[in-house]
């Protein structure tokens, strides 16, 4: 299954919620006007069914609004739910090795995937071995492990586990997550109304049977909650572990996690008593639920999918090995068996192979490209892809790093990445700074704009990805300063270049809107033809900055429009202004349906590569264009089929 199958999956699967969320509904709904016609005695005299609509609407409304009041919470995203677990953050930089090896883990997989770094949090008073993906979209992400994965999982281990969380990110679970959550809440709501009636009442008569009624109703508004979430879960969970294998290349990381979990007694159980609300998005069983409502497969079979020799004593013979954990010195955190924070097992274990570096390509290089084999990298990455993001974040300066963390620096360093070759130019961007921020702000800006200069082409926008977290967390008055600040650079020369544009972009959809996450669209329902006036100017734009003359230009042109729109003849004719009009498309083209979408990326890449090649910079548009219609591509564009 490709990345655009699985937002078709969660849109049916958002569906499904609804309607099982309805019949939830009505269920109550039955059951309390029931209760109501008991306490009267089904007295045709005394039954006032204007009543009964008036209570059953009310029933409604106490259900509706109790949804909304529980997605209104979570308006902040994926650290909402984290912070309201009583997760921690895991500071930018920080001496915990732990924290560290952590946060080297989820950048270099955000990378590899092709969208932005999202926040990182510990639930640290948490031994179980668990974690968890939350958010509306991958802008507002929030990856959360438990302090017994980082206590116990080595870092194969831990990378099978965040790959398997970044599947959520990619398939788009969290906001079908974020919304069950919501419904579930409100079904939740009548139990709490009918307990505290029940166990409050006084007297007798109709008014007990009510509030027991209620209560009953209440209860099995719990029960069918937990059911939908049953129902919605299970399969997902299937498909995020072989997605992790696909990531990761090999199956020992996921299924070790998953041995540990059933072998150890802490297992995956979360102590804090809102588990049960977040059940249906984590990585391992955290409440314990019965067989008619679990929420995840049976582990035995989870395992058995990855490794199909697996035998269940293997859990008995992990137990032992980790019944007398014992902390072992720096010397020996490259161990295999060693956990993340420095823990392992009293027997020994043979070295772990350290991460298998790739060359960067030289920025001068071209390489042929093959629109179907990009398709399929959308959402899906592989180990290459794992492999060249391990380089690129490796081989970046460690104090360019650590600046793209640091509130102080993060600004100046983005803005950096927008300083012009030509002396005055630059000069002219450096006075706007010192106008917008300070004298200090700016002397920053020409330091690292010196320290990029030297950076592969590749590393650029990853770098600036690395930032954009910590430029999320800033107000919003501060935000719009900055982006205000970064329009005057880009104009600074009365022209806009790929480079400018493709960072610009970026920012706008993965900083500026991931302020407001929950008023993302969902996945788009519109078809091709509905935009065929944005296909023509976006495959137009493409085609005229990928091919230096006109007519190689018009081939890349007709060749594009043949994949997507293969009977509109529509004319080549690129906008005067390129960069206005992709503005007005992306936005058109991210509200296509998800098969609309692959069949554009299969067109952008066929009209970029109609010669046989694609440069870094086209490479990069290419991965911009499909971050705005959030279609992430890994950094390694596939060359083969």
């Amino acid at each position: 299954m490709n990345f655009f199958e699985h937002q078709e999956l969660a849109r049916r699967q958002t569906r499904r919620m609804l309607w099982l969320f309805a019949f939830a509904v009505a269920a109550i709904v039955v059951v309390i006007d029931i209760a109501v016609l008991l306490a009267i005695g089904f007295d045709a005299r005394r039954v006032s069914w204007n009543g009964l609509l008036f209570i059953s609407a009310m029933v409604v409304l106490v259900i509706q609004l109790g949804s909304l009041y529980r997605v209104a919470t979570l308006r902040a995203g994926g650290k909402a739910v984290a912070l309201g677990l009583g997760a921690v953050p895991v500071p930018p930089s920080s001496d915990n090795f732990a924290y560290r090896r952590l946060r080297n883990v989820v950048e270099e997989i955000a990378i590899a995937s092709g969208v932005p770094v999202p926040e990182i949090f510990v639930l640290e008073g948490e031994d179980g071995i668990n974690a968890f993906a939350a958010g509306y979209a991958p802008t507002d992400a929030a990856i959360t492990v438990t302090r017994g994965a980082l206590d116990k999982l080595t870092r194969s281990e831990l990378q099978g586990v965040i790959g398997h969380e970044f599947s959520h990110v990619l398939n788009g679970d969290m906001r079908l997550n974020i919304r069950l959550m919501g419904a579930v809440f409100g079904l939740v709501v009548i139990a709490t109304i009918g307990r505290k009636i029940a166990h409050g009442g006084r007297g007798g008569g109709s008014a007990v049977l009510i509030g027991f009624a209620l209560f009953a109703a209440g209860y099995l508004g719990v029960v069918l909650a937990r059911m939908i979430k049953a129902s919605i879960s299970r399969q997902r969970e299937f498909l995020a572990d072989a997605s992790a294998v696909q990531f990761t290349r090999q199956t020992e990381g996921i299924a070790g996690a998953l041995k540990k979990i059933g072998g150890l007694a802490e297992g995956s159980r979360l102590a804090t008593k809102d588990s049960e609300e977040v059940a249906h998005m984590l990585f391992g069983d955290g409440v314990g639920y019965s067989a008619l409502f679990a929420t995840h497969p049976p582990l035995a079979a989870r395992i058995r999918r990855l490794d199909p020799s697996f035998r269940e004593d293997e859990l008995k013979a992990v137990a032992a090995d980790w019944s007398r954990p014992i902390q072992m010195g720096e010397a020996d955190l490259e161990r295999a068996d060693v956990s993340i924070a420095g823990f392992a097992p009293a027997s020994a274990a043979a070295s772990l192979p350290r991460e298998r570096g790739v060359a960067l390509p030289d920025p001068r290089s071209e390489v042929e490209l093959v629109p179907r084999a990009v398709a399929r990298q959308v959402g899906n990455p592989g180990s290459d892809d794992r492999a060249i993001a391990h380089t690129l974040r490796a081989t970046i300066p460690e104090p360019l790093r650590e600046a793209a963390r640091q509130p102080e620096r993060a600004v100046p360093l983005v803005l950096a990445l927008l300083l012009n070759v030509e002396a005055d130019v630059r000069e002219r961007q450096l006075a706007l700074i010192a106008l917008g921020y300070d004298a200090g702000t700016r002397e920053l800006v020409r330091v690292f704009g010196a320290a990029l200069a030297e950076l592969h082409p590749m590393q650029r926008l990853p770098l600036a990805a690395l930032a954009f977290p910590t430029l999320r967390r800033r107000p919003r008055p501060h935000v719009d300063t900055f982006v205000a600040t970064l329009r005057q650079l880009i104009d600074a020369d009365r022209r806009v270049t790929l480079h400018e544009y493709c960072l610009a972009r970026l920012i706008d959809v993965q900083v500026v809107a991931a302020l407001n996450p929950a008023a993302k669209p969902t996945i788009g329902r519109i078809k091709l033809g509905d935009a065929a006036t944005e296909l023509r100017d976006l495959l137009a734009i493409l085609a005229a900055h990928g091919h230096d003359d006109e007519a190689a230009a018009r081939r890349a042109y007709a060749a594009g429009m043949h994949e997507v729109l293969p009977n509109a003849p529509i004319a080549y004719a690129p906008p005067a202004q390129w960069a206005a009009a992709l503005d007005r498309a992306l936005p058109r083209l991210d509200r296509l349906d998800p098969a609309g979408k692959e069949l554009v990326v299969r067109a952008l890449t066929r009209a970029i590569a109609v010669d046989g090649k694609v440069s870094v910079v086209e490479a990069e548009l290419l991965r911009t264009v499909c971050a705005a219609l959030r279609c992430p591509l890994p950094p390694l564009l596939q060359s083969t089929g």
